[in-house]
């Protein structure tokens, strides 16, 4: 190891050797600083410590600032010296091992860098330094520090760094205006405004602006119109972006005549209104209910040259879709295609909706992964899962590949979707190799991924595979919830396998699961089944003191067994504290309940016996669904 030290020296000469001409050479040939000149040097730059040292030279140079194209260029140098030594005081001493003099503007540039980077962390331990250094930190400074303790969410150190600052400026006042503005801390927002006002700066067109956007979002009608009337007391004039605001707000609040009169003054001042401005006017009439309106507006805006966008269409879609004008929402997403207008995500998630509830699901595998729109992997997924709820599950395996060929790394909820429509074509086992595949490359995957091949299995009859994989991946220790163990018990008593069951359903508390109502549903129907009546009450004991509140599918359960077993008069108490508690029998109980009706007393009060009458003779029952099959199990744990 003797041999280190000497090699590092030599470096570190050989560093201020190449940093000391490169500053003498500028200065003998008196070539001015330019950013062209600073990025270009950065990029041919050999040693990182050699461009953030000439970069901190060229800001200390007369009237030379660095341009923020050129803190961007530097951010990357700095980010791999920070992971080269590990913290902000070993760059400092590289820089001194260099030859490069430490001054408190070092630690500025340093901050508006880090900054700059998003490397919150590193900007704050640049702060403290400063301290360890006897630097007092200028207001621009603490500005800089007090914007990244908003960005971190650090709103309460935030405030207390602003109450320690002696000298706020007007930009320090902004920034806590900004931030507050976006968390919505309307309380917040008018303080910091009046303490600017009582600083005696002069609030500007983007300090109403913040304001007055926060006012809007919130609902603050009133205090928009005092803060209007201040504005204007002020000398100050409206902008475009206010007057949009102001038209907004009284959209919002139903006014929408005294919006539309507003957009006329807004003209005759001399403001032609832009696509916002008309998307918050057509939202205000479709909510006004004032549909002959719309159509006049979008002429005006046609003929003033301003064209629409993406987000107006959204808009019309979601209000079409609102008022069930469902093809109406479809015609005005082809309406984008006509004037060349990429979707965006909202666009899609939006007809996706649509076609749900139109019923027209039959046009999603033509229109949806065909549209030029820019996907994320949510979107991609909600698509996915769309196409295999819909009945497209061979559209669905299709369109996961899809997913991978545009780069996305598929993620739990990928999984789930490729494996529910793998099960539902019937490929059963390229669904199993493709689970354990996941398993394999990921063991700590989502608890969901696990429920999606017990259920594709158990609805396809392979109950006996099903319970393979549980049991393979209880003794791999995978990530297992309720709903995967209430999918387990069902695919045993699928399975005829009770004892088995009911084992399992013992040894929940063993895996630190508690069942929840599905899970006992899932007993009570095996119970039934095999007509235990004696397993019934214990299961229902065990349900009261777990605390665990039966539902309509519980008290359905136990009513069919008890007529089953001639229990007449139980099935009848039962069914009067089913309907006490606004619950209703299915079709069914209530068919059962109607071939014995005979001998099942209704002599009770006069409104039980009409409740119970109503429930026989009409068609008002919950129509049966299969209760006890995994789609039902998933949603009612849930999934």
């Amino acid at each position: 190891m003797i041999w280190r030290r000497p090699v590092t020296l030599s470096w570190h000469r050989t560093l201020k050797t190449l940093a000391n001409p490169v500053a003498k050479s500028l200065e003998k040939s008196r070539l001015s600083l330019s950013p062209q000149i600073v990025d270009s040097t950065l990029s041919n730059c050999p040693s990182d410590t050699i461009a953030l040292s000439f970069f901190l030279w060229c800001a200390r140079q007369p009237d030379y600032f660095h341009d923020p194209r050129s803190f961007d260029r530097i951010v990357p140098v700095v980010r791999r010296l920070t992971d080269r030594f590990g913290s902000v005081p070993g760059i400092i001493e590289e820089l001194e091992s260099v030859g490069c003099p430490v001054k408190a503007q070092t630690f500025i540039i340093l901050l508006r860098v880090y900054w700059r980077g998003n490397l919150y962390s590193s900007a704050l331990e640049v702060f403290d330094e400063m301290g360890k250094w006897n630097f007092a930190p200028n207001t621009f400074a603490r500005n800089i520090i007090l914007d990244v303790l908003f960005r971190i969410g650090d709103i309460d150190a935030a405030l207390k760094f602003l109450r320690g600052t002696q000298s706020p400026n007007f930009l320090t006042y902004n920034i806590v205006l900004s931030n507050l503005s976006k968390s919505g801390d309307w309380v917040g927002v008018w303080e910091v405004f009046k303490a600017i006002v009582k600083s005696g700066f002069r609030p500007n067109a983007g300090t109403f602006t913040v304001v007055f956007d926060c006012c809007r979002k919130l609902g603050r009608f009133r205090e928009l119109l005092q803060l209007l009337s201040f504005m204007l007391v002020s000398g100050m004039q409206l902008t475009l972006a206010i007057w949009t605001m102001l038209i907004d707000s009284l959209c919002q609040v139903g006014q929408v005549d005294s919006a539309i009169r507003l957009l006329e003054k807004m003209v005759k001042s001399g403001f032609s209104p832009n696509v916002v401005t008309y998307t918050s006017l057509v939202k205000g009439l479709f909510r006004a209910q004032k549909h002959d309106k719309i159509v006049g507006l979008l002429d005006s805006m046609s003929s003033d040259d301003c064209n629409p966008d993406v987000v107006l269409y959204n808009v019309m879609m979601d209000c079409f879709s609102k008022e069930r004008r469902y093809d109406d929402a479809i015609d005005v997403f082809f309406c984008l295609r006509d004037r060349n207008l990429k979707p965006d995500a909202y666009t899609i998630s939006t007809l996706m909706s649509i076609l749900r509830l139109s019923r027209k699901i039959s046009l999603l595998p033509q229109l949806v992964p065909r549209v030029d729109v820019s996907f994320d992997l949510v979107l991609c997924n909600s698509v996915l899962s769309l196409l295999s709820k819909a009945g497209f599950p061979s559209q669905a395996v299709e369109f996961y590949g899809d997913i991978v060929d545009r780069g996305f790394k598929p993620d739990c909820y990928s999984y789930v979707g490729l494996l529910n429509s793998l099960c539902q074509i019937g490929r059963i086992d390229y669904a199993i190799n493709v689970y354990l595949g996941i398993l394999m490359n990921n063991p700590n995957v989502d608890p969901y991924v696990h429920t999606a091949i017990l259920v594709g299995l158990i609805k396809n009859g392979k109950y006996y595979e099903a319970i393979r994989l549980f049991r393979r991946a209880v003794s791999e220790n995978c990530l297992l919830d309720v709903v995967a163990f209430t999918n387990a018990i069902h695919g045993l008593f699928r399975a005829s396998m009770y004892k088995e069951a009911c084992d399992l359903f013992d040894q929940l508390k063993e895996f630190g699961v508690s069942p929840n109502t599905c899970t006992y549903n899932v007993m009570l129907r095996g119970f039934c089944k095999a007509r235990d009546l004696n397993a019934v009450q214990l299961l229902l004991r065990d349900m009261e003191l777990a605390e665990v509140e039966m539902d309509s599918i519980s008290f359905n359960t136990i009513v069919v067994l008890l007529i089953k077993l001639n229990r007449f008069r139980s099935a009848s108490r039962l069914v009067r504290k089913m309907l006490d508690l606004g619950m209703q029998p299915n079709s069914a109980t209530c068919s059962l309940l109607s071939r014995h009706r005979s001998r099942i007393s209704v002599k009770q009060n006069g409104d039980f016996c009409q409740q119970f009458l109503y429930y026989l003779e009409g068609n008002n029952a919950i129509e049966t669904s299969d209760s006890d099959s995994s789609d039902a199990l998933v949603v009612c744990s849930g999934k």
